[in-house]
């Protein structure tokens, strides 16, 4: 082998070096993909019933959403909820992030022995709470109104004083899908799984506005487009059906009314009298 090949050969890992750092990979560990793909499971099983499907409005005007699947609650007088999952902010042009990994946990006190495995889903109505977020943790019902969100597709949601709350929340186990109180559980960045999709030193920030070293993995951009599909599709349904307009309808008389009085203007009848009652008669003079 000639001295210039020798020369070329370490030119040559370098530049290889070089263009595998510069390129935006997209992967994931299999812990990753996993939540990404139970999130994106947990989204389509619970559309998919209108019944229990996340409100038309609430879907189409969210700032945020969170899916943690399989949250599990255990305890024995002391009990605690821990899970994983994922969250996706609204973007300006009203499409959906790139997901950030994110941890629910939570504590109480009280008689309780078992452990149950749930979905969570929550909803931000608001951008007030993304910045506690997005700079560490955040607290439900401290940070921000959190309440039992309600369910079906066209579901009125004028409850809690006129969708006061900043955050609805709902939670499936066994297969049943309601609104639930989780005031006191706590909501994290998990930059841990970040750094293991997104690349390292990534910031949720980052992922929100798409300036992550490293593009998302096929299962979380699954769950991305997935998320963006409902919002479509929510937001097509209201269209498609507005709100009823109000007209005016002419009151109907009830069965038992009396009969309508004759109009002063209708044709007498024979022998009728037409004169008032106080002009004095006119006659023609005996021969």
């Amino acid at each position: 082998m000639s001295p210039r090949s020798h020369r070329l050969r370490p030119l040559a890992a370098a530049l290889l070096v070089s263009a595998a750092l510069a390129a935006p990979l997209a992967f994931a560990g299999p812990r990753e993909d996993a939540q990404a793909d139970n999130a994106a499971r947990v989204l389509s099983e619970i559309q998919a019933i209108p019944e229990s499907a996340i409100p038309d409005k609430l879907l189409d005007e969210a700032k945020a959403i969170v899916i943690v699947p399989d949250t599990v609650k255990a305890g024995l007088v002391l009990g605690g909820r821990r899970g994983r999952g994922l969250l996706a902010v609204r973007t300006p042009d009203g499409d959906w992030s790139n997901p950030s990994f994110v941890t629910l946990t939570g504590g109480s006190i009280g008689f309780q022995v078992g452990v149950q495995s749930a979905d969570v889903v929550l909803v931000f109505r608001s951008e007030r709470g993304l910045d506690s977020i997005v700079n560490g943790k955040f607290t439900l019902g401290a940070d921000a109104g959190v309440a039992a969100g309600p369910m079906g597709r066209n579901a009125s949601a004028a409850t809690d004083g006129q969708m006061k709350a900043e955050i609805w929340s709902w939670s499936r186990a066994r297969g049943l899908f309601a609104g639930v109180a989780l005031d006191g559980a706590v909501l994290s960045i998990d930059d841990k799984s970040n750094e293991a999709v997104y690349g390292r030193d990534t910031t949720p920030r980052m992922i929100f506005e798409d300036r992550a070293p490293q593009g998302a993995s096929d299962a979380v951009a699954k769950f991305r487009d997935l998320l963006a599909q409902a919002s479509a599709g929510a937001r097509q349904r209201r269209a498609d059906d507005p709100a009823p307009t109000t007209t005016p309808t002419m009151p109907v008389a009830p069965a038992d009314a009396a009969a309508p009085t004759p109009a002063a203007d209708a044709q007498p009848q024979t022998f009728q009298t037409v004169e008032p009652a106080d002009t004095p008669a006119k006659g023609e003079p005996l021969p």
